[in-house]
């Protein structure tokens, strides 16, 4: 082993995971030892192998989903207007930015991970930069976008009132968009060198000075929407100024963090390409819940609609940060695929739970995660379904004050129930296939189920047969639902060791520097 492979293998949890999975099919192909302690003692294995990869995912999520909410909360106590015209703003202009520049900027997970796992670290530093340098100017079009939100909204069909107001609230986030385009990059630079926790704690100190300076914005100094926009995306920034000086100043990222560098503007256009393909597909899945609140401006009295959609889809959205948090355990967290050549062993690829397993030639434990994670995902979702059930009440009061909204949210609080619970599944579902190597199966089950059922439908119930908000959220609940049925039956039917064998043909074929060379 080289004096390189020696410095940057021990930074990845691969040992302990590995350790973790050898030992796991080991105990789950005992057939001396009972079924009851098997699964016991397998399910102990499983859970704190999951736990060290999902859990620090899932608290940057649920904490940078809370900065988004909370500014939404302290919109919502100016009035119902306000809420309206936050949420419209929030899910209907800069959702649109949000997933544009985190699916542009997913593009670094990849190649951060190629360049880590071929040992090529200096690589890192250069990604990270080309990625920052496309994203700053998709933010230039995205701005453009803002500035016209007005306009662009009262076409879309939504009422001058709340349009107006919601153009407000998207000036004071015009600033954000580039936070984003600076922020993205740098996670996925932290995460390929599994660091995540650096990120927790930025983010929860950010989340505490934001919750201050919005009340001072909104309150004392009374700047009402735009205030509490402009907090939000000073929050961002500071995260961002945060990560920068981390990666700067830390020991871990001294190898992968050079400095500026020229060669950060070469080969922008392949950055590009490959930024582009993999943001089309997260973009219209980011979008699908998105479209649900612009509809819900169509309806006969659009503001109740939007603020009893939006306190909902807020709660749905919070909540969904940890099937998400599964998601990554389940699919991408510390890239660590292996590849194998005599007497050496490189870390290369996506890290995958499932994939790890099937990889490694594991497929009783690759079995054993798909159903541990996913059903874990599940308990914990129906847990807040139930909890969300018996609070249907009061839910509405921590965003706004008013007994119609209140009525409003309780009226929906079932089909978030049942969205919560599918939420619990279809995630954790959908890392399994990726890890599988099924994307592009993924990609057409969720556009067919959500684009050419979920919305049509939605539509349909809401205004041909006059449910309003509850139909069309049902009809894109029947979406969804009809994507974990396909995801369920065909996780069901897979044969894993068939799933072991291609993975060792694929492991067999592959050249680290061939690809590397080809997607750089």
């Amino acid at each position: 082993m080289n004096v390189m492979e020696t410095t940057f293998s021990p930074q990845l949890p691969s040992t302990t995971t590995h350790q973790g999975s050898n030992e796991l099919e080991t105990i789950l192909s005992n057939t001396q030892l009972p079924l009851f302690k098997r699964l016991r003692l397998a399910s102990l294995i499983e859970l704190k192998i999951l736990f060290y990869l999902a859990a620090p995912s899932v608290a940057v999520y649920m904490i940078n989903y809370l900065m988004s909410m909370s500014t939404r909360i302290f919109s919502g106590h100016l009035g119902n207007l306000e809420l309206a015209a936050a949420s419209l703003g929030n899910s209907g202009i800069q959702s649109f930015a949000f997933g544009l520049l985190i699916g542009m900027g997913s593009a670094v997970e990849t190649l951060c991970g190629q360049a880590y796992g071929a040992s090529k670290l200096e690589m890192l530093g250069i990604y990270l930069q080309r990625s920052m340098i496309l994203l700053m100017l998709a933010g230039v079009p995205l701005t453009v976008i803002c500035i016209f939100s007005k306009p662009i909204l009262m076409l879309l069909g939504q009422s001058s009132t709340i349009a107006s107001a919601a153009a407000v609230f998207v000036y004071g986030l015009i600033p954000q968009i580039f936070a984003y385009a600076a922020n993205f990059p740098m996670q996925k630079f932290l995460q390929a060198q599994s660091i995540v926790a650096p990120s927790a704690y930025i983010s929860t100190a950010t989340l505490l000075v934001q919750i201050l300076l919005s009340w001072v914005a909104v309150y004392k100094i009374k700047l009402g929407l735009l205030g509490a926009a402009l907090v939000l995306s000073l929050s961002w920034w500071i995260i961002v100024v945060a990560q920068f000086i981390y990666i700067v100043k830390s020991e871990r990222c001294k190898l992968t963090w050079t400095g500026f560098s020229l060669q950060a503007f070469s080969g922008l256009f392949g950055f590009f390409k490959l930024s582009a393909s993999s943001a089309v597909m997260l973009c219209l899945q980011t979008w699908y819940s998105q479209i649900l609140v612009l509809l819900a401006g169509l309806l006969r009295n659009p503001q109740l609609a939007l603020n009893s959609l939006s306190i909902c889809m807020a709660i749905n959205g919070w909540a969904f940060m940890i099937p998400i948090g599964f998601n990554a355990a389940a699919r991408s967290v510390s890239f660590k695929l292996t590849w194998h050549q005599p007497n050496k062993i490189y870390n290369y690829g996506k890290s995958v739970r499932v994939s790890n397993e099937i990889g490694a030639g594991n497929p009783k434990s690759a079995a054993f995660s798909v159903i541990m994670v996913t059903s874990l995902s599940f308990i914990i979702m129906v847990i807040l379904a139930i909890v969300v059930l018996n609070l249907r009440p009061y839910i509405s009061y921590a965003f706004t004050d008013g007994e119609t909204v209140a009525d409003a949210v309780s009226d929906l609080c079932p089909l978030l129930a049942i969205n919560l619970i599918l939420n619990g599944i279809q995630p954790t579902l959908s890392g399994v296939a990726v890890g599988c190597g099924w994307q592009k199966f993924v990609a057409y089950v969720s556009l067919g189920c959500y684009y050419v059922v979920g919305i049509p439908l939605g539509v349909l119930l809401g205004f041909k047969f006059n449910f309003g908000a509850k139909g069309m959220w049902s009809g894109m609940i029947g979406g969804t639902a009809l994507q974990t049925l396909i995801l369920l039956w065909v996780t069901y039917r897979t044969e894993w060791k068939i799933e072991v064998e291609k993975a060792k043909k694929r492991l067999d074929k592959w050249n680290i520097e061939e690809v590397t060379s080809e997607n750089a």
